[in-house]
Parts: structure tokens; sequence; C-alpha cells
């Protein structure tokens, strides 16, 4: 038995508090690394949707992403604009067309992805002792459980 449960409480909350100030400085580095910082929030949300679950209506787009279809809509022609999101019409709906990523943003999601992990990578090995490099896989599978249901 603990006699300072207080004392423990304290210091994990502490803890809590500052991994939650890390995970939020990591992913904006990480953020800066992307290759498609010109975009919004929502954009990108709609990119990875449709990598992600595939081709959509703007419908499905919409509901998936919990807004109005005309919101929705100002997303996905700025995409089309930018040459990311191509439509076609629905096979089952003559009324509906079909949304995918061209290969341009496939492209650039993965160019994206790359830059990080390589930024992560060069970052693990300059910044960490090899010791702490070897360690780093546990601390993984811990984080990896704060998000188990």
């Amino acid at each position: 038995m603990n006699p300072h449960p207080d004392a423990d409480a304290a210091a994990m909350l502490e803890a809590a508090a500052e991994l939650r100030i890390l995970i939020g400085q990591l992913t904006r580095r990480l953020r800066e690394q992307s290759h498609v910082d010109n975009l919004t929030n929502a954009q990108k949300a709609v990119l990875i949707h449709l990598e992600r679950d595939g081709r959509a209506t703007l419908s499905a787009l919409a509901r998936a992403e919990g807004m109005r279809p005309q919101s929705m809509g100002a997303i996905i022609s700025a995409l089309s604009g930018a040459g990311l999101v191509e439509s076609g019409p629905d096979p089952a709906d003559g009324r509906q067309r079909i949304l995918s990523l061209t290969a341009e943003a496939r492209e650039s999601i993965r160019a994206s992805r790359a830059a990080k992990a390589d930024w992560l990578y060069r970052t693990i090995q300059s910044k960490l002792t090899p010791d702490e490099q070897e360690r780093l896989p546990g601390a993984i599978d811990l984080l990896k459980r704060l998000l188990e249901p």
C-alpha cells in the first residue's frame, strides 16, 4: 500500500499535462514537415477520408465530417481547383457525382508522410542516445495502450 496516494495522483496529473503539451508540440513539428501546409484542416480531413475510405459522394463526405453539404461543396470546389480531387458519375445514381483523389493528391500525401517520417527518424537518431533508441519501442507500446478501448 502506498503511503502517499495524493502525491502519486498529483505526479500522474502533472505527467498527463506534460504529455498533452508534448504531443501537441510534436504534432505541430510534424505538421511543419508536411507538403500540404497550404490546405485547411477541413480540406486535409477530406483528403484523408478519401484516401482511407475510397471514393464518396459529396453528401456522404459531409455526413462523415459532420458538416452541411453546402460547406462541403466549398471544400470540394477548392480541392478540385487545386487538382487534388476529381469527380465522375455515380453508376448507381446518375444525379450524384463520385469524388476521388487525383494522382497528384496521392503523391502529395505520400510525399508528406515520407517527409514527416524522415524528419522523425533523423530527430530520433540525432537527439536520443543508443540506449534511449532501444527503449523507444517500449514507450510507444505504452502510448498505444492509452488508445485501447
